[in-house]
C-alpha cells in the first residue's frame, strides 16, 4: 500500500525527555537504539505514535541516529518549574529520527534511545539477500535517499528549519555539480514539487517499474496531488565519483514540462 507523505510529519519544535532529559538544543548530538532484543529492530512510524504504520526500522543497538525534533513540547523554562508529578503525568515522547545516513527516518519511542557517546555496536548477523535484482541495494538506496529528501522538505514547509539548503545538507542528496544552484533557488519553480506554490501531498518513492537501473542511472518516481492536479516527478540518480561513500545522489529532476538543472 503507497503511503503518503504529507501524513508523515507532524513536527514540533524539539525537547527532550521528561525523565532522563536533555532540554531543547542541549542533547547529545548521536542517539542509539537501546532496550531491543538482537533479532528484532526499532519499528519507526509515520507520526508520533502506535496508531501510526511503520514506515522504517532502526537495528538492535544501532548507533548514530539523528534527533530532528520530538513531541511533546516542553520549553525549558516551564519544564524547570514543573513537579515530578506533573512530568511523571506526561504523555509519551516521541521523537523523529534519522539514521547516519540521512536515509532512514521515522518517529520512535523515545524510551528506546539513548545518548550514543561512540560505543561499538554488537555483531549484526549480514542480512540474508533475497532479491536478485541488478543493483537491487543501490535502487533501494535511491528510493530512501529520495523519501529522505521529501521528509526534510516536509519539515522545511511546516516552519522547522533543516539543513536541506546550507551546502552540507543538500550534498548528502544531489550530486557537487549542481547542489550550488540547488541551494541558490535559481531554477525559479521548486525542483522538489515542481512548482512555485504546494498544496497537496505525494506518494512513496518508488523505483521505475520496468527499468529502475539503466547503464549505472537509476530511476525513481514520486506522484503527488498539488493543487487538485496530479504530477508525476523522475529523479535521475548515480553515484557521483566527486564523492567517497559510494552513495547514489541525484543529478536530475524531470517534471512534465520542465527539468532540473
Amino acid at each position: 500500500m503507497r503511503k503518503l507523505i504529507a501524513g508523515f510529519l507532524f513536527a514540533l519544535t524539539a525537547m527532550s525527555a521528561p525523565a532522563s532529559a536533555e532540554i531543547d538544543g542541549h542533547g547529545p548530538d548521536s542517539w542509539r537504539v537501546v532496550g531491543v532484543s538482537g533479532n528484532d529492530a526499532l519499528n519507526a512510524r509515520m507520526g508520533p505514535g502506535t496508531r501510526y504504520p511503520v514506515i522504517e526500522r532502526f537495528r538492535s543497538n544501532e548507533g548514530g541516529l539523528k534527533q530532528v525534533t520530538c513531541v511533546p513540547y516542553i520549553p525549558p523554562a516551564h519544564f524547570q518549574r514543573m513537579s515530578e508529578a506533573q512530568r511523571r503525568a506526561l504523555p509519551p515522547r516521541w521523537c523523529l529520527m534519522q539514521d547516519r545516513a540521512l536515509i532512514r527516518a521515522g518517529w520512535v519511542n523515545a524510551n528506546y534511545l539513548r545518548p550514543d557517546f561512540g560505543q561499538p555496536a554488537k555483531p549484526q548477523k549480514p542480512a540474508k539477500r533475497v532479491s536478485v535484482e541488478p543493483g537491487g541495494d543501490l535502487i533501494a538506496r535511491s528510493e530512501g535517499l529520495v523519501r529522505a529528501l521529501y521528509e526534510l522538505r516536509s519539515l522545511e514547509d511546516q516552519g522547522i528549519r533543516t539543513e536541506l539548503y546550507t551546502r552540507t545538507g543538500a550534498g548528502r542528496f544531489f550530486q557537487k555539480a549542481i547542489v550550488q544552484r540547488f541551494i541558490s533557488g535559481a531554477a525559479g519553480a521548486d525542483p522538489i514539487y515542481g512548482a512555485q506554490d504546494f498544496d497537496g501531498a505525494c506518494e512513496e518513492p518508488r523505483r521505475h517499474p520496468t527499468q529502475p537501473m539503466y547503464r549505472g542511472m537509476i530511476t525513481v518516481i514520486v506522484d503527488c496531488v498539488n493543487f487538485g492536479r496530479a504530477q508525476r516527478t523522475e529523479y535521475a540518480l548515480r553515484i557521483d565519483p566527486d564523492q567517497p561513500d559510494g552513495t547514489p545522489r541525484i543529478f536530475r529532476i524531470s517534471h512534465k514540462d520542465w527539468d532540473f538543472p
